[in-house]
């Protein structure tokens, strides 16, 4: 009896936490690498989706120069079936990748050229709150502070907002530079909130990416997506 009484608490607070897992779903960000002179950048991100339980994957080649996506590269894929028990969403990043080798041949891409991480945003970090950091790049001698701004129009779903990123550099021998990234005029809908989650340098050193960690509107809570800006030195 005393075994019954157990199992039945267990199984009510294993319900209790996977409705709480799957209130909103967090994707999980992906570094696919840059071309040899860093002028291409890959990435994906990847998750499950809430509710259905089914695996997705976007998939997204970005032009740092102009800090645009290249269009025909822009890939999403969401499985027709729920996942098993124990298992993410990995196997949809999986097939992207494998079905879209050409891509990254025809735009001369290289996974082990990933970034080198400037910054990596932590949990309860007060800058990361504030949506301005401050990161240093060893090899150049650089350093930086990133300041992040943005516009948030309206609530839930039909929230539009906008941001941007003002950059002040120093160089190792002093010179300061400032740099607005980003498109502030852009109204983007049912995105609550921006944070910097990472900041990447190309291995050819004159490209950074900025991963942009996206609160979106959802039925059952906020989903959690990536975007990237990127700076061409």
């Amino acid at each position: 009896m005393l075994f019954k009484k157990t199992f039945l608490v267990l199984s009510g607070l294993l319900l209790v936490s996977v409705s709480v897992l799957w209130a909103g779903d967090s994707a999980s960000f992906v570094d696919l690498g840059f071309s040899s002179d860093g002028s291409i950048y890959m990435f994906a991100q990847y998750g499950v989706k809430s509710g259905l339980l089914r695996p997705w994957a976007d998939l997204f080649i970005v032009d740092v120069e102009r800090n645009d996506f290249i269009p025909e590269s822009r890939i999403s894929y969401t499985h027709d079936r729920p996942i098993e028990a124990g298992q993410d969403g990995s196997s949809a990043l999986y097939r992207v990748i494998t079905e879209n080798t050409g891509l990254v041949e025809r735009f001369e891409l290289s996974y082990p050229h990933q970034g080198q991480p400037l910054y990596i945003a932590l949990s309860g970090d007060p800058a990361y709150e504030g949506k301005k950091i401050t990161f240093r790049d060893f090899i150049s001698g650089a350093f930086y502070q990133a300041s992040l701004f943005e516009t948030v129009n309206g609530n839930g779903k039909g929230a539009r907002s906008s941001f941007y990123i003002k950059l002040e550099s120093v160089d190792s021998d002093g010179e300061a530079k400032t740099f607005t990234i980003g498109t502030p005029d852009l109204e983007r809908s049912s995105i609550l909130s921006y944070r910097i989650k990472k900041v990447l340098v190309a291995p050819s050193g004159n490209s950074l990416i900025f991963v942009i960690e996206m609160k979106c509107y959802a039925e059952n809570g906020p989903d959690i997506r990536y975007m990237v800006e990127a700076l061409r030195f």
